[in-house]
C-alpha cells in the first residue's frame, strides 16, 4: 500500500488550497489528514469514517472540508481562509479498520510521505 499526497504550496492568509491523497492498493476504514508544524507533535485534521462521517480538529472546523472518491481511491483536503497557523507538514493516513482512536496518529497503518503548506501573513 502506498499513499501520495500532493497540493501543498505557498500561499498568503485567506487563500486556498486543496490537497490530495492517492492510494494504490489495499482497502481502507478511516482515512484522514494529519499536520505537523516544525519542532511540534503531528496533529489531527480531518478524518472520513463509515458511513461517510466527517470530523474535523476545532481549529479547522468551518474552513476545512474533507471528501473521498472511492473510484478514484482519493481523498482530499479543501482548506480556504487559510491562516499563518495552518502553515505546517500535512500528512494523509489510512487505517485498515474503522477505530474509535481517528484522531490519534498511532491508529493510521498507512502514512503519505507530507506535503508542506505554507501560509504567509
Amino acid at each position: 500500500v502506498q499513499l501520495q499526497a500532493s497540493g501543498g504550496g505557498l500561499v498568503r492568509a485567506g487563500d486556498s488550497l486543496r490537497l490530495s491523497c492517492t492510494a494504490s492498493g489495499g482497502t481502507f476504514g478511516d482515512v484522514g489528514w494529519f499536520r505537523q508544524a516544525p519542532g511540534k507533535e503531528r496533529k489531527f485534521v480531518a478524518a472520513i469514517r463509515q458511513r461517510d462521517s466527517l470530523y474535523y480538529a476545532d481549529s479547522v472546523k468551518g474552513r476545512f472540508t474533507i471528501s473521498r472518491d472511492n473510484a478514484k481511491s482519493t481523498w482530499y483536503l479543501q482548506m480556504d481562509s487559510l491562516e499563518p497557523e495552518d502553515t505546517a507538514v500535512y500528512y494523509c493516513a489510512a487505517d485498515r479498520y474503522y477505530t474509535g482512536t481517528y484522531f490519534l496518529a498511532r491508529a493510521y497503518d498507512y502514512w503519505g510521505q507530507g506535503t508542506q503548506v505554507t501560509v504567509s501573513s
